[in-house]
């Protein structure tokens, strides 16, 4: 029997499953997209997508309350795809297979795609449920939120009518976000220059780092979480040094909103440091053991001997991507100065690749001030401009500014007071939400941004608190009883 089938509350779990049955990658949306129109219409109700691939769902007021403010219900529908090492498995075609392990919801060695599936299952479950009071209701539903926000970017004005919007897109059951960073991406891209005569007398080594945590490069990044691409490259520059390493190939991180988690590079050691060399990785498994055995217990740093390549980076090459990456900012840069413990600007070094004949290093900045965002953005972009890279920018996405007189917070905490018989936490967010850019397209929509507890998210630890999601249901049948 399927667990997930005997969870609370049944349709909002019966909805999470048949999403997790449909692969949903970022810019590859076409199958949950249509999925969406045909359950939709299924319900009998007005079912519409823009040009995109945004879906809108659209049900009337229940009788009496037609003239209840409007209220938009948005997540988004693609997921990071994120596997470990060792599991075998196709994002573009197989389903995620999700498992209850005590009070949490969790994937075998995937992300779980709670993030933002558990968003949309709610809002299909508001809109199924004829039990409930309400004025009148749409669901939005966003493509490519992880990846460019470009659903939201694309989004019409004219495309929605409601005047509240809720955010089903947050990770702490019991806190309501009004506010949160803007963000942008800068990838630098070197051509890939080689050796073909190999050193001789020289053994071929694999060195990888694995066991990391990983995690949101937003929400995570004010935890001190290790950082497989920085960790590697500071191995390779000491052992470049130290050793007279030669480096033929590297691939670590992945998603740029993604802490890398693990990493590897195939190297050439000359067989005269052989023995200093394997004695310098014992002692720095320790060394990174000892530095995050807090954050990252599961690190690991090992080594293989593998066969030799068949070309190696030209020494100029590998000494400028080497420097590069050791000092190329990463993680929290400022907090804020007027939300105590808040992030306020940071980066993240999030991948580098080989790819064909181009090395391309991917990073993501965040940042809660418009200025320090391009500060920041720019100061990464430079440490890649000193070595000759390309270097290309995206547009970003603006923040998104609070607004502590909301409306619709007030109503919402009223109704999670009514419910809980206590106060919920207002705060900002660090990582970046849709609302920004419908603050863009809609000036006038009051806004709010809550959820059931995630954790792990962007990474194959991501999880679900299963009892978060029946309190949110609650809180959200609550919220739309007393709106008026």
């Amino acid at each position: 029997m399927n667990e997930i089938k005997t969870l609370e509350p049944k349709r909002v779990f019966h909805y999470f499953n048949e999403i997790c049955q449909v692969p949903r990658p970022s810019k590859h949306e076409e199958r949950i997209v249509a999925w969406l129109m045909e359950t939709g219409k299924a319900l009998g109700l007005e079912t519409k997508r823009d040009e995109i691939g945004n879906v809108l769902i659209s049900k009337p007021a229940t009788p009496g309350k037609e003239n209840v403010t409007p209220v938009i219900f948005q997540s988004h529908v693609d997921m990071v795809c994120e596997k470990n090492a060792d599991t075998e498995f196709d994002f573009d075609t197989d389903a995620i297979q999700p498992y209850v392990d005590g009070d949490w919801l969790k994937a075998k060695g995937t992300t779980l795609g709670a993030d933002d599936g558990i968003g949309m299952a709610i809002a299909l479950a508001i809109l199924e449920d004829k039990t409930l009071e309400h004025g009148p209701i749409e669901c939005l539903f966003t493509v490519d939120e992880e990846t460019g926000l470009t659903g939201a970017f694309a989004l019409q004005p004219s495309f929605m009518k409601g005047k509240m919007l809720l955010n089903l897109d947050s990770e702490d059951e019991g806190e309501f976000f009004i506010g949160c960073a803007g963000g942008k991406d800068t990838v630098a891209t070197l051509d890939c220059e080689y050796e073909d005569k190999v050193p001789g007398n020289s053994t071929a080594y694999i060195i990888r780092i694995k066991g990391l945590l990983g995690g949101h490069s937003g929400d995570d990044i004010n935890k001190g979480r290790a950082n497989a691409v920085k960790l590697l490259s500071r191995i390779l520059w000491n052992c470049y040094q130290t050793f007279d390493i030669r480096l033929a190939d590297i691939n670590a991180g992945n998603l740029r909103n993604a802490i890398p988690r693990e990493g590897f590079a195939h190297i050439v050691v000359p067989n005269e440091y052989i023995a200093d060399f394997e004695k310098y990785i014992s002692e720095m498994r320790n060394v990174y053991k000892k530095e995050f055995f807090v954050t990252d217990p599961g690190v690991e740093l090992e080594i293989e001997k593998t066969k030799m390549p068949q070309r190696i980076f030209l020494e100029l090459l590998q000494l400028d991507l080497m420097n590069a990456l050791f000092v190329c900012p990463n993680g929290v840069q400022a907090m804020s100065q007027d939300i105590p413990n808040f992030v306020e600007t940071s980066t993240n070094l999030a991948s580098v690749k080989v790819d064909g004949e181009k090395i391309i290093i991917t990073t993501s900045q965040r940042s809660s001030v418009e200025s320090r965002k391009e500060n920041i953005a720019d100061k990464v972009a430079t440490t890649f401009y000193m070595i000759a890279a390309d270097v290309e920018q995206g547009d970003g996405y603006p923040g998104w500014t609070p607004n502590p007189n909301s409306q619709v917070l007030k109503v919402l905490v009223d109704a999670y007071k009514n419910i809980f018989d206590k106060e919920p936490e207002v705060k900002a967010i660090h990582a970046g939400l849709e609302c920004g850019l419908f603050s863009e397209k809609y000036p006038d929509l009051d806004m709010v941004s809550y959820g059931p507890t995630l954790r792990g998210v962007h990474s194959p630890d991501e999880k679900l608190l299963i009892p978060t999601v029946k309190m949110c249901w609650d809180l959200t049948v609550e919220f739309l009883k007393i709106l008026d």
